[in-house]
């Protein structure tokens, strides 16, 4: 068997409707479209969301709560994280290069430390924010905290 003789399984592949292709064909005439109506011109196309002119369900249901313009998106990594990534790396000191280079976050993203988890390692940890219980961890392991 080589590439150049694979073929499906026999009764898995349809073959496609071929609409329009005559009378002979019993897909000719109206090509499955029925008789008149905006469906069966060409160029129709609904709007998102159109429920054949009844009240569209986001217009029925009320409005409610806001979006922060000022709200700040941390992406979270946990002190195991840290702490597993320490012992695979032999790191001391864990930044954001570090993060960014064992795939944990990209460039454009801002850390939290958060404590879950258990920190042996002496570590020099830089994010730009930590929880209270991951900072009193990583102090108490004998490492520093720095918030960028």
């Amino acid at each position: 068997m080589e590439l150049n003789n694979l073929t499906p399984a026999a009764g898995s592949v349809k073959t496609a409707k071929r609409i329009g292709r005559g009378a002979g064909s019993g897909l000719g005439g109206t090509s499955t479209r029925g008789h008149k109506g905006a469906k069966s011109r060409s160029g129709y196309s609904k709007k998102i969301g159109f429920e054949g002119g009844q009240m569209p369900i986001q217009r029925r249901l009320p409005k409610y709560g806001f979006k922060n313009i000022n709200r700040v998106e941390y992406k979270a990594v946990n002190l195991s994280t840290l702490q597993a990534l320490a012992e695979s790396k032999n790191l001391e000191k864990i930044g954001l290069q570090e993060l960014i280079a064992a795939g944990f976050i990209n460039k454009s993203m801002l850390v939290k430390i958060l404590g879950n988890g258990q920190l042996t390692a002496k570590l020099t940890v830089e994010a730009n924010a930590f929880s209270k219980a991951a900072e009193e961890a990583i102090t108490a392991a004998g490492g520093t905290v720095v918030k960028l």
